[in-house]
């Protein structure tokens, strides 16, 4: 759910970045995003993957120290069961929506990580609308 590349590129000032998105025209944008950067970013490798329908299973997140996850508004249901059942030390959550990141962050709960903060982010102006940013580590 890495999308154009919100997060990843941002965080390839600081670390490698593997980034998956289901939608091809988003991934050509971020891998082209990171290709314009002159060599200003650490490697940055945009995979396109239906999180969906296949998931980064255990085994494949056993290599990840962290994982930033950005669903859309009907959440990620298979990928929070996968990440449960991993040893992925921190997991960074955005979600445009409450009911399914509380679905999804209770899944996260039972698979043994604690929420250590979640922030509402009001960033559309009269509007209902909220994002939530949050942290959970593995206990």
């Amino acid at each position: 759910f890495a999308g154009c590349g919100t997060f990843s590129l941002p965080l390839a000032r600081h670390a490698e970045v593997d980034a998956y998105e289901g939608d091809a025209a988003l991934i050509a944008a971020l891998d082209a995003g990171w290709r314009g950067t002159g060599g200003a970013l650490r490697r940055t490798t945009a995979h396109r993957r239906d999180l969906f329908r296949q998931p980064l299973l255990p085994d494949e997140l056993a290599a990840f120290s962290a994982v930033v996850i950005d669903p859309p508004r009907a959440g990620a249901e298979a990928q929070h069961a996968a990440l449960a059942d991993s040893t992925v030390p921190r997991i960074a959550a955005v979600s445009c929506n409450p009911v399914t990141f509380a679905r999804d962050a209770r899944r996260l709960a039972e698979g043994g990580y604690r929420l250590d903060f979640v922030q509402p982010v009001d960033q559309f102006r009269w509007s209902a609308h909220v994002e939530l940013a949050a942290q959970f580590t593995r206990v």
